[in-house]
């Protein structure tokens, strides 16, 4: 299966793909230069077009139903998830978010 993703002459003026926005802030912010406690990047796929981004500390549910309610694309965040150390399993709270997130098609960008 491929992934089709917009050029920029398909997109709105106040749009950006998803893959563009990640790619820049990887760059800008050279995560490859340092190892963290938690995978920096894109986190959880969703659209691959991004018109509103709701941005946060932590990726709590309170966030993402905050996102969910302005209609938001993705969120990027200081705090995401996949920390070192913890169980990589997808319940309790944590699939609970990510649950939500693929429910409403959200990115989740992460960068500590």
């Amino acid at each position: 299966m491929s992934v089709s993703h917009p050029s920029s002459a398909t997109l709105p003026p106040t749009a950006v793909s998803l893959t563009k926005l990640v790619d820049w802030c990887d760059q800008t912010l050279a995560i490859s230069a340092f190892k963290d406690y938690a995978p920096n990047g894109l986190q959880v796929e969703g659209k691959q077009v991004i018109t509103k981004l709701v941005t946060g500390v932590t990726a709590s549910l309170a966030l993402i139903e905050a996102a969910i309610s302005e209609n938001a694309d993705a969120i990027m965040v200081h705090h995401g998830y996949f920390w070192k150390g913890e169980d990589a399993a997808l319940t309790g709270i944590k699939g609970k978010r990510v649950q939500r997130l693929y429910q409403k098609n959200i990115s989740l960008i992460a960068y500590h």
